[in-house]
């Protein structure tokens, strides 16, 4: 038995003998949902010219700073992950991994850094789940207001992808109270100083 199948059995026996399960996952987990990974500045700018142009790393775009300073950027970034994102369908390694949860006598929790949401649509509903990165499918205030986030079901952005960046007549959709979920309903900011829900910055929400 060669190093690699002996490690995957001793995984499986662990796996087999577990009283309960905590499924820790990162961005690989969505790769065989057609998702990106974005690895490396490479591999951000190849999906998303506009941020190639204005040199913008993942860290600086996936920021407040972001929506603050070039909104239409901004969305178009996440508009277009969002997007993605709903279109995506969980592989069949998500569909595994809940058998074997739900076969544990105490269950299984779910501990990952994605955004995507694809544990929810697989299933894991019943299950504790963090995300501990937040969520695309939620917004929050940028300010430091509260920690209410809301439901981004009904946003909608149109991206130009060659720019990255939300059309123009968007613009005056981002603004209040055009869009009632793109209005903060502590401080009244508008959709330009909204951005998705990272639970880095209100770590309470």
């Amino acid at each position: 038995m060669d190093d690699r199948q002996h490690a995957l059995t001793v995984a499986w026996e662990w796996i087999r003998d577990a009283d309960a399960l905590l499924i820790c996952a990162g961005a690989g987990m969505g790769v065989d949902s057609g998702l990106p990974d974005f690895r490396g500045p490479e591999g951000l700018w190849r999906h998303y010219p506009g941020l190639a142009r204005a040199q913008l790393s993942f860290q600086e775009i996936a920021s407040p700073w972001a929506f603050q300073h070039d909104a239409a950027l901004a969305w178009g970034f996440y508009g277009h992950r969002l997007a993605m994102y709903r279109q995506a369908q969980p592989h069949r390694g998500f569909a595994q991994l809940r058998q074997w949860g739900d076969a544990k006598p105490h269950g299984c929790a779910v501990y990952t850094s994605n955004v995507d949401g694809q544990f929810q649509k697989a299933g894991f509903r019943s299950q504790p789940l963090t995300e501990c990165h937040g969520s695309l499918h939620f917004m929050q205030c940028t300010q430091p207001c509260g920690e209410q986030v809301w439901s981004a079901d009904d946003f909608v952005p149109e991206v130009d992808l060659a720019i990255t960046a939300v059309l123009p007549w968007m613009h005056s959709v981002l603004q209040p109270p055009c869009w009632h979920g793109a209005t903060c309903g502590t401080c009244t900011v508008g959709a330009q100083e909204l951005a998705p829900h990272w639970r880095h910055l209100h770590p309470g929400g």
